[in-house]
């Protein structure tokens, strides 16, 4: 197993509503900053949202989760989709620039995460691409949790009920004794519809208020 594979053997906090936490990454720990994605856009003349629209379609997203293609070759079909609505010079540039847009953390879920953390294993669950180890090490959080289920490095994806069992299996704990945080309420039915606690994220106080049971004991 890799670093981001190994079992998180150890035991919950007893008394508590839920024995481990699987929590998602973009939209909730990581989001992207697609300003130049958006200037781009207007310089073309598209709306706003265009280009995310055609990188995030099921047929040019899912084989790059799944770990099927490249990052070049998810750009080049952000290209294609574009054709002819604008210039091939401005379809690459906006796949450029979407597909190698820069991101930050939520510093406050990060902090509320690493609490967690000390009490309970924390697995994250995440539709990501063959670089989220590159991009984890990049924000700092290489350490943040006792394991990372990556979509495209297990070949199945939010919301397939194999993605959670394994997660499950990594958190080394029962399934109804898993709470599940994400910003897509697809991916929460699933789990919930598994036996898990589903936690629908917006913002850090919402993950604060599904977590205070373990924080309250902690500063208690």
């Amino acid at each position: 197993m890799g670093a981001h594979e190994a079992r998180a053997d150890r035991p919950g906090p007893v008394g508590l509503p839920f024995d481990a936490v699987l929590c998602d990454i973009d939209g909730v720990i990581r989001f992207y900053d697609t300003s130049e994605v958006t200037r781009l856009e207007r310089a073309a003349g598209l709306p706003e949202g265009a280009t995310a629209a055609v990188g995030y379609a099921p047929e040019n997203d899912l084989p790059l989760l799944l770990g099927a293609i490249t990052r070049e070759q998810w750009a080049d079909s952000i290209v294609r989709g574009l054709l002819p609505r604008v210039s091939s010079y401005e379809a690459k540039a906006l796949a450029y620039a979407f597909s190698t847009a820069a991101f930050r953390v939520d510093e406050a879920v990060v902090d509320l995460l690493r609490q967690v953390r000390e009490h309970c294993p924390l697995v994250l669950v995440s539709n990501a691409t063959p670089w989220l180890d590159e991009d984890l090490a990049r924000l700092g959080l290489t350490d943040l949790a006792h394991g990372v289920v990556n979509s495209s490095r297990v070949g199945v994806a939010k919301p397939d009920r194999r993605i959670y069992e394994i997660a499950v299996e990594r958190a080394g704990v029962s399934t109804d004794r898993c709470l599940f945080v994400d910003d897509r309420q697809e991916n929460v039915d699933a789990a919930v519809a598994l036996g898990m606690t589903g936690v629908l994220h917006r913002d850090a106080a919402d993950l604060r208020t599904a977590l205070a049971d373990v924080l309250d004991r902690r500063t208690g």
